[in-house]
């Protein structure tokens, strides 16, 4: 009997602590997302696309928390992300609709002045032929294989002044981040033949070395992202590792050309960098290094106060401050926020999520790139619904999301941290 009560008591506790967590999980949902005037103010203007783009004054390098310019000024990078290089059509979206300059021009009236240009090592490897149904716009491009298209398109950024930074995505072509065990490092030849595309990380670098060294002559490619969001099986990759790998394809990178910038983003899916404070990244060329974060509203996990989409603001920032703040307000090293988006139709978790992470952004004056340009995705050709453009690859949906791109864009406020 005693041990019988003994049980019902201890399975009346497990009970009761289900339910508290459910009740607080609860009233953090019932608390979130309060209408504010954000609504109510005019959509800021859009750059006019035929107009003479900004001089970046290069090359760019790191000063403290800045990426600044030969002049020392401040460089803030307001990108976004345009995908498809890296997916299983090997070729970037919207080729097939409108030409690459004129996406281009589209992107700079936007209010961008940079764009994270994904490619997968399946492609560079395999390199092939490309489907003229997805050159349709762009007959210039037909008969060229996968990675000359690639090349051509970061081209055609450059020349509407449009700097662009080359992305290490993933290894096999496909959507990014499932479960596949073969992606979530930047090798991956320990699994064998469980892996459709197998490479070991001096293939990952010689990769980076053959896509880098076709734009050692095309000043607006700034830099190399070296891959996206390193993870290892269930967010177990040590930072220790992932940076060792880092320092040694970010030198051979910098053998090409000695002025880019490298690009390393966080593990556990590039939300945490805070073991950089007692492991940083050295290159053998100094001022080369931009740490990169992504945030999005289902990040967070492994906190009693759950995913990002039901934080209250004081948790979000201590979140944030921990995971990679602390680099930017003790003027450490530049952080760009590589990765975070919304959908067309927000919810309240969705909008409870962008308010906090607007006015962290504000409030740090972090670089930053959308996640994404393309209205579709290569898959299905299903709706992209944290897209910025309408399908005709031109029309820029002009909502929540574009309205506070263009006013960070244009932040001149020195950051506060509290």
């Amino acid at each position: 009997m005693r041990v019988k009560f003994l049980i019902s008591l201890l399975a009346a506790a497990a009970g009761l602590s289900v339910l508290a967590i459910f009740v607080y999980t609860q009233r953090l949902g019932s608390q979130i997302y309060e209408p504010d005037n954000f609504f109510l103010t005019p959509f800021p203007s859009l750059v006019d696309p035929d107009s003479a783009p900004d001089l970046f004054h290069l090359p760019l390098r790191t000063s403290g928390r800045n990426i600044v310019n030969s002049r020392g000024e401040r460089f803030k990078l307001s990108s976004v992300n345009w995908y498809g290089g890296s997916d299983l059509l090997f070729v970037p979206g919207g080729l097939d609709v409108q030409h690459r300059d004129d996406i281009a021009r589209t992107i700079r009236s936007l209010g961008f002045n940079s764009v994270r240009l994904p490619y997968s090592d399946e492609m560079v490897m395999d390199n092939p032929m490309i489907s003229p149904d997805l050159l349709l716009a762009n007959e210039d491009l037909m008969g060229l294989r996968a990675l000359d298209i690639y090349i051509a398109v970061a081209e055609s950024l450059a020349e509407a002044g449009v700097a662009v930074i080359i992305n290490n995505h993933i290894t096999q072509a496909t959507w990014c981040c499932g479960i596949n065990l073969c992606d979530t490092a930047w090798y991956n030849n320990h699994l064998g033949p469980a892996c459709r595309v197998s490479q070991t990380e001096e293939q990952w670098i010689k990769n980076w070395e053959m896509v880098m060294a076709a734009f050692i002559n095309v000043p607006l490619v700034i830099g190399a992202d070296l891959r996206n969001e390193p993870r290892g099986l269930w967010g177990t990759m040590p930072w220790k590792k992932w940076a060792s790998a880092a320092e040694r394809a970010g030198n051979r990178v910098l053998a090409l050309r000695d002025d880019w910038l490298i690009f390393v983003e966080g593990v556990s899916s590039s939300n945490d960098l805070s073991d950089v404070k007692t492991r940083p990244i050295v290159l053998d060329i100094p001022d080369r290094v931009v740490y990169s974060a992504h945030v999005y509203s289902w990040s967070g996990w492994g906190s009693l106060e759950g995913m990002y989409a039901k934080r209250p603001f004081p948790s979000f920032v201590k979140s944030m401050n921990e995971n990679w703040g602390y680099l930017l307000e003790h003027d450490i090293a530049p952080v760009w926020v590589g990765e975070f988006g919304g959908p067309h139709e927000p919810g309240a978790g969705d909008l409870h999520y962008w308010r906090n992470l607007m006015r962290y952004l504000k409030m740090v004056d972090a670089d930053f790139g959308y996640w994404a340009l393309n209205p579709r995705k290569p898959a299905n050709y299903d709706n992209e619904t944290y897209g910025l453009l309408e399908d005709d690859w031109e029309t820029p949906i002009l909502d929540y999301r574009l309205r506070d791109m263009i006013e960070l864009g244009r932040q001149e406020k020195v950051p506060v941290y509290g």
